[in-house]
């Protein structure tokens, strides 16, 4: 029987309301218990003295490129960047090639994950066939196969009517409803946030409106047909208040933010640095205001990267030319510190339940917790360790990351994932 005991450390669980010293013990990949002074005969021991330890962090929006774009990422590599970023479980978008719009390819990717990933993978399907916004993807027997969700992701379904139809079939199957929310026709194929950087770089600009008129739309949708209607990436402020207003009606509407939407705005672009395209862009300081203040206020029940891979070959082009997204896994928890934790803004076990208990509840999976008896997936960090990130040193196949050479003071230390330490910093 394996076992793993770990000790000393400040145990924060969330879903329990747990916050004070504690030892973990770990048999067989389950949770036995965690309390004081715990023993276990024959256990390999942790000593998490002075670290946070916490249930597995989950990453609800990342990209895997497996199948088909296996040169920027595979299922392999990117559940290693999972690991080292504190990760124990992560859910994969369906934008691969071919598009995982129907069970066989859902089914490729479990067992895939099965095979050569240390950590956790739930796929998330397609909305339509191939995202093309026009046909509904097989729905059901993606369900039946795996996934957890479902959303074109970075191709909006612009078809309102489709979109209806999308969330009465995810309502009948217990799914929620992923939209990026852009309007493509506001947006045209602008480059960066709609702003005074854009005006002095020359580039065509994305305007806040672009995704507020989406998220409005796919409310009152949602609202129509009872669905869980997720926004993902949140990055506008009207966004922000209309998600919260929804909330407040008691509508089934969640949402996500990303660390670089809160951390970084259009000013701290670097002049046409491909590393800081993504979409949707990084936003003015009212808009990252916004984002913080729907942290603090419980508007926003998630925190996720959408770890975005590209080849240095495709990143590395012109601007205007280069795809839009960032890798992100690895500097998610350091992060978060560095711009909510440290500051006051919010205290670390509000921090842990927006890697947790937020997406759990979003995606009903049977994570977030350290109860006895669930899945021994366990986070540990700390809140004082200095450290730079080196992205030539980073577990991802792709280093197209804004966050070069940044110095963090605290990070992840180390990720248990079915009672398997699968990373250890050092």
């Amino acid at each position: 029987m394996a076992r793993l005991l770990i000790k000393n450390g400040r145990v924060i669980d969330p879903a329990s309301g747990h916050d004070g010293i504690a030892d973990v013990a770990i048999e067989d990949g389950r949770i036995l218990s965690f309390g004081p002074s715990l023993s276990l005969p024959g256990a390999d021991v942790f000593d998490a003295g002075g670290m946070i330890v916490a249930p597995g962090f989950i990453d609800m929006h990342v990209h895997l490129r497996e199948p088909g774009i296996e040169y920027a990422e595979t299922i392999e590599t990117g559940a290693r960047a999972a690991a080292a970023g504190g990760f124990t479980s992560i859910c994969c978008m369906p934008n691969t090639l071919p598009v995982n719009d129907n069970a066989t390819v859902t089914s490729y990717i479990v067992e895939r994950a099965r095979k050569s990933a240390v950590v956790n993978v739930y796929p998330i399907g397609a909305i339509t066939k191939g995202s093309a916004g026009e046909e509904l993807a097989s729905i059901g027997s993606m369900k039946a196969a795996g996934i957890v969700g479902i959303s074109d992701d970075g191709r909006p379904v612009m078809n309102a009517r489709v979109m209806r139809r999308a969330m009465e079939f995810a309502e009948s199957f217990g799914l929620p409803v992923i939209d990026h929310c852009e309007d493509l026709n506001l947006s045209a194929g602008g480059d960066m946030h709609e702003g005074v950087p854009s005006t002095r770089f020359g580039l065509r600009g994305i305007p806040s409106s672009s995704e507020d008129v989406m998220v409005a739309r796919d409310i009152i949708l949602a609202e129509q047909t009872g669905a869980r209607f997720h926004v993902a990436h949140l990055s506008a402020r009207h966004s922000v208040r209309m998600v919260a207003y929804a909330k407040s009606k008691g509508l089934p509407v969640t949402c996500e933010v990303t660390p670089h939407h809160f951390a970084l705005t259009d000013e701290d672009i670097k002049a046409y640095d491909s590393n800081y395209k993504m979409k949707p862009p990084l936003r003015a300081h009212l808009d990252v205001d916004a984002v913080i203040e729907g942290i603090v206020s419980g508007s926003v029940d998630a925190i996720a990267t959408d770890h975005a891979p590209h080849a240095g070959s495709e990143k590395m082009q012109e601007f205007e030319k280069c795809p839009f997204g960032i890798t992100g896994l690895e500097t998610a928890i350091g992060l978060s510190l560095e711009k909510l934790v440290h500051p006051g803004l919010i205290t670390l076990a509000k921090m842990v339940a927006l890697f947790t208990t937020g997406p759990a509840r979003v995606l009903h999976l049977d994570k977030g917790t350290l109860a006895p008896g669930a899945s021994a997936d366990v986070t540990i960090f700390d809140t004082s360790t200095e450290w730079t990130y080196d992205v030539n040193k980073s577990q991802s196949k792709s280093k197209n990351s804004p966050f070069h050479n940044r110095k963090f003071r605290g990070g992840p230390i180390a990720a248990v994932a079915g009672g398997t330490v699968v990373w250890r910093r050092g």
